[in-house]
């Protein structure tokens, strides 16, 4: 089971770093910060350079965290065969839903878009349906997920 230990400073000052990365993304080039559509710009698109610093800042910053000793991190062992279609899962809901839950939940609800509302409740309903059914049901040790 993985570490549930309540971190409110954390968490207040991780949505504080996410609110002021997209308000400035937005008064910057008037973008939303959906990284779905960032990421599927990136190739279709003549904006590539701020889309790849966004994405490499995706992946630089957790680096440079640990390389400080300020990130914390959990150790998962997933099948990979379960990771791949999960991502599979995820990027066709990312489609059906016009978006992801980066630009419904944080930029959508900020514009206070009825769109990204009816979003963002689904993903979040459907997610703590699926935690509560795999937890209680013993589904997840039976797909390879486990926490160290």
């Amino acid at each position: 089971m993985s570490d549930t230990t309540f971190t409110p400073i954390a968490s207040l000052v991780g949505g504080l770093l996410i609110g002021g990365a997209t308000t400035l993304l937005v008064l910057a080039s008037s973008r939303v910060a959906g990284v779905s559509g960032i990421a599927a710009g990136l190739a279709s698109s003549s904006d590539r350079a701020w889309r790849g610093a966004f994405l490499l800042g995706l992946v630089i910053a957790p680096a440079l965290l640990a390389a400080t000793g300020l990130f914390t991190s959990t150790t998962w062992t997933i099948e990979p065969t379960t990771l791949v279609v999960g991502g599979l899962l995820v990027g066709v809901g990312t489609r059906l839903a016009n978006g992801c839950t980066s630009g419904h939940g944080v930029s959508g609800l900020a514009r206070l878009s009825p769109r990204s509302a009816v979003a963002t409740a689904t993903f979040m309903l459907l997610g703590i349906g699926t935690v509560t059914l795999l937890r209680h049901t013993g589904l997840a040790g039976g797909l390879g997920w486990a926490a160290q």
